[in-house]
């Protein structure tokens, strides 16, 4: 999934958190919404 680029809303928790971290950790380059920044810094991390 190196090439690939995703865009993930609602990625500072719950499902959204989940789908980010995995694309991410296959080798994807993934943008992530959320309505609150502290929580999605917490993924980010």
């Amino acid at each position: 999934m190196t090439s690939r680029i995703a865009l993930v809303t609602g990625a500072s928790r719950g499902l959204g958190r989940g789908i980010a971290r995995g694309l991410a950790s296959r080798g994807a380059t993934v943008y992530l919404t959320a309505r609150s920044e502290d929580a999605l810094g917490e993924v980010v991390d």
